[in-house]
């Protein structure tokens, strides 16, 4: 093998491309993004860059002439219209590439509001890439009015950045609570109260009707009946895998492009990392959205590629800073039954199914995700009871 062609220049592209030469690979590497500048950090982007306390150059993972010295040849703003995978190319422009081996990092792309109900005016903005977050930067000035369409994390980031520099927010959100989908009603509490005492509105079980204006967003219309007055908004409505370029090219999808344990998808030359792959997980494909998974995964499947075999079992955690709170998640909540709360230095909720414990979400309490993470590394549950009680030692449950 002499030829391998990444697509997607993101967190899970950089990662695999540096891994393949960590590793030893001599041959080609060549690594294409649609956007015009080197792989960059993406969670910044809706929090320090949007702040201005972080700059362009600070969010590239690399320096540029990183990729020059390690012999990797970077193809930015240049998207790929097309895979062959018979032939082994991929078009670019007018000009085809030849692999001996693809893989597909391509991500994931923003939900937009529908244009029928104003999506499209301008002041309608998405969180997701660089060219997102500098289009939106100018509207973030004291006084203005941001309605926030979207009570996830992605939406409450930005409300957490748009409170912070003195706007007037609204949250909206359809489901009767903030992060209904990933987290219990005890955690919600405590992020809804932690806005609020911010001064941010949250309005949930509340749809939106409308995006009113004529040249640009001028207000919304809800679902209950009532108009907000507003100057931009916010679509924080979650993410979509990108696999066009897979589906057009006949590859498997199944929530993602579908690969198989070691990431190598229905073609056998063409692997898949990140935001954008499935992989199985307890009898179903599972795909995650984070930067621990797009680091992770694409290091894996980096050698795989060159021939190590080795399946992907992660012990996935995420991460999501809203003003001065941190707020750490170790492992998978899905299947939960019983929510433990621990109340010491800091404030913590342990997910169970039955005695298995599942996950953590930890506020301000590294040690409570430190600990949780370790736990689900080594398979183990702890006592509820003792996790409830502030007087236990977390540490001590790991040699339990």
């Amino acid at each position: 093998m002499n030829r391998i062609v990444v697509i997607g220049a993101g967190q899970a592209g950089a990662s695999l491309v540096a891994k393949l030469r960590m590793l030893g690979f001599a041959g080609e590497i060549t690594l294409i993004g649609a956007e015009p500048v080197p792989p960059y950090q993406r969670p910044p982007l809706s929090k320090a860059y949007l702040l201005g306390e972080m700059t362009l150059e600070r969010l590239f993972l690399r320096p540029e002439s990183f990729y020059a010295d390690q012999g990797i040849t970077l193809r930015l703003g240049q998207p790929v219209s097309a895979i062959d995978p018979v032939a082994r190319t991929v078009t670019l422009g007018g000009e085809l590439l030849e692999y001996d081996a693809l893989a597909l990092t391509t991500g994931s792309l923003p939900r937009h509001l529908p244009a029928l109900i104003g999506g499209d005016l301008p002041g309608v903005h998405v969180v997701r890439a660089l060219a997102d977050v500098d289009a939106m930067a100018p509207e973030f000035q004291p006084g203005r009015r941001v309605v926030i369409v979207g009570g996830g994390y992605i939406g409450l980031e930005a409300a957490a950045v748009a409170a912070k520099k003195g706007l007037d927010v609204t949250v909206l959100e359809m489901a009767p609570r903030i992060l209904q989908r990933v987290a219990a009603p005890e955690t919600s509490d405590a992020i809804r109260a932690l806005h609020q005492a911010h001064g941010v509105k949250i309005l949930e079980a509340t749809g939106l009707e409308r995006i009113e204006g004529t040249s640009r967003v001028e207000g919304v219309s809800l679902s209950d009946g009532r108009r907000l007055a507003a100057d931009f908004v916010i679509a924080g409505i979650g993410i979509l895998p990108d696999t066009a370029l897979a589906e057009a090219a006949g590859l498997e999808i199944e929530n993602g492009i579908r690969t198989d344990a070691q990431g190598r998808t229905s073609d056998p030359h063409i692997w898949a990392a990140g935001d954008c792959a499935s992989f199985p997980w307890r009898g179903a494909q599972l795909r995650l959205e984070s930067v621990q998974n797009a680091i992770d995964q694409a290091e894996l499947v980096a050698a795989n590629m060159l021939g190590a075999g080795k399946d992907y079992a992660p012990v996935p955690w995420f991460w999501s800073d809203q003003y001065d709170l941190k707020l750490q998640i170790a492992g998978l909540n899905t299947g939960y039954d019983r929510v433990v709360l621990r109340e010491a230095d800091a404030r913590s909720h342990w997910y169970f199914a039955g005695g298995k414990f599942l996950a953590v979400d930890a506020l301000n309490d590294p040690r409570a995700y430190m600990v949780g993470k370790r736990l689900l590394e080594q398979g183990k549950s702890p006592e509820p009871a003792l996790l409830a009680d502030p007087a236990t030692d977390l540490k001590l449950l790991l040699k339990a």
